[in-house]
């Protein structure tokens, strides 16, 4: 098994290019079932996930192609038939439950299972499947496999219980093709939400709102082949303005949309970091004492719960205390155990973490419990005594291109074996 080996390293310096969105990039790759025409992806990680997102469109009969080089994907759906996809590859992604939205759109009927990905908390369907009901679809749930089936979607009114970025996007994709229109009330306003619905426009859909929890699609009867750029991975941008802050560094972090940063530029002020704001740039000083803070995960606009571990390596080596309050996934404090081996002082309270800052963290063997844990303990190993190994990283590179490589430009010491 491949894993990083992290030595404390001195203040990070540099510049550092953001990819693509892994999440912005995953249900584009979705939806180019929905039509036969070429469709060109450009701006795209090469990523686990999206390896996993490729295959499984070959499972289902089209034909693809990534430049890693060139970070560009092809995909020519013509030759889609297949409307099961096999468990082998579901049960590593819970993005591949994205297909369903596009396959039920523009066939009629789709075959899948519960989906899998990373062990943060019960992240159920119900949501995506009450969508499909309400379009007109039958649905039948039986030992795990999922059957979505209408001869003709539907518009209608939709509500959702909850603004489920995964059941929005699926949604979407379900009724871009439906009779009439399509009205989304209480959806996910995330800029991957907005991603989406410029690549589907640009195919011939009609999807107005997208960005504001109400989004209306009129149904057309067919899509057509495009091109389209990925957005900037604000996550990614995040984590290495936390490695310029934990280190005391000055990093630069370019290729950043900076209004999709705006909760982690507002905390990281708060614990008075130094930001200087440029066209699509970031960047990160930290010469000073740190003051800790208080966070609570929100859907966007709010502070990205994709963020939470990595703040909380920062605030786990800042004076005073600081109390994280989890209102996302109930099971994504894993990581306090590995970081608490480190020498960490963290304490659990049901969905809250509260965290008093200590003077060191020591080096020591931990495991990537799930992608932003991983990259979290990397944070925390560059500022913690000795040698720090981190062994299942393939959950880090479901989600981070190269990046030990990135750190290392920017002066970190670490090596993946």
């Amino acid at each position: 098994m491949d894993k990083f080996i992290v030595e404390k390293s001195g203040p990070l310096r540099g510049e550092v290019i953001t990819d693509g969105a892994k999440n912005a990039v995953l249900p584009i790759i979705a939806a180019t079932v929905l039509t036969g025409e070429k469709c060109v992806i450009e701006n795209v990680p090469y990523l686990k996930d999206v390896e996993i997102m490729l295959k499984l469109l070959e499972t289902l009969g089209a034909r693809t192609s990534f430049s890693e080089k060139e970070k560009k994907i092809i995909v020519d759906g013509g030759k889609i038939l297949n409307n099961s996809l096999p468990y082998e590859l579901v049960k590593k992604i819970r993005a591949s439950f994205l297909f369903a939205g596009p396959l039920l759109s523009r066939f009629g009927k789709v075959k899948i299972q519960m989906p899998g990905g990373c062990p943060i908390g019960v992240r159920p369907v119900d949501l995506h499947l009450k969508g499909f009901s309400l379009l007109g679809a039958e649905i039948k749930q039986e030992h795990g496999n999922i059957e979505i089936s209408s001869p003709k979607i539907k518009g209608n009114n939709i509500y959702l219980d909850f603004p489920s970025v995964g059941a929005t996007e699926n949604i979407i994709m379900a009724s871009v093709m439906a009779e009439g229109e399509t009205y989304i009330s209480n959806c996910s306003v995330e800029p991957e939400i907005i991603n989406l619905a410029d690549f589907l426009n640009k195919m011939g859909a009609k999807v107005f709102g997208a960005g504001t929890d109400n989004i209306k699609i009129i149904g057309v009867k067919e899509l057509f082949g495009t091109a389209h750029k990925i957005i900037p991975d604000r996550i990614e941008a995040g984590t290495f303005m936390i490695g310029a802050v934990i280190t005391k560094g000055d990093v630069t972090i370019k290729n950043v949309v900076r209004d999709h940063l705006r909760p982690v530029i507002a905390k990281l002020k708060d614990m008075n970091v130094d930001i200087e704001e440029k066209e699509n740039m970031l960047r990160v000083r930290c010469d000073r004492e740190l003051v800790n803070t208080d966070i609570k995960t929100l859907p966007f606009p709010g502070f990205p719960t994709d963020m939470q571990a990595q703040f909380m390596s920062l605030m786990a080596v800042t004076n005073g205390t600081g109390i994280i309050n989890e209102t996302i996934f109930e099971n994504r404090f894993m990581h306090v155990g590995e970081l608490n081996r480190m020498g960490a002082d963290i304490k659990v309270e049901s969905k809250s973490a509260i965290i008093k800052g200590v003077s060191k963290l020591t080096g020591t063997q931990v495991k990537a419990t799930d992608l932003r844990a991983g990259a979290a303990l990397i944070l925390s190993a560059l500022v913690a005594e000795g040698e720090t190994e981190i062994s299942d990283i393939y959950h880090i590179e479901r989600g981070y291109y190269r990046i030990e490589e990135k750190f290392k430009k920017l002066g970190a010491k670490i090596k993946k074996l």
